[in-house]
């Protein structure tokens, strides 16, 4: 079963909502199934509205993520600096 990427599903629908083809004749050009297209189409015309957002829900997800390991990971540091510093006083002395 081929996989189609999203640029090659969006180019198909394109087609056929430009009028340059019509749904049977995309179906026949690239192999596709009739259902396939017009679930392509819908969730390209159900979703369309994301091309005009401001901001990448999916990058700024992402980045309050990775926010959240960088804050993790300096108090982590931290600790281990200050546990550093115990075990090198320990270490003079008696452990």
């Amino acid at each position: 079963m081929r996989r189609w990427s999203a640029k090659e599903k969006a180019k198909i629908v394109l087609e056929v909502l430009s009028g340059q083809r019509t749904v049977a004749e995309a179906c026949r050009a690239y192999g596709v199934a009739e259902s396939l297209l017009y679930r392509w189409q819908r969730e390209f015309l159900e979703n369309a509205h994301a091309a005009f957002t401001s901001g990448c829900a999916e990058q700024e997800a992402r980045i309050r993520e990775l926010e959240r390991l960088v804050g993790q990971m300096a108090l982590e540091l931290e600790v281990l600096k200050k546990a550093s510093g115990l075990y090198r006083q320990r270490k003079g002395g008696s452990w």
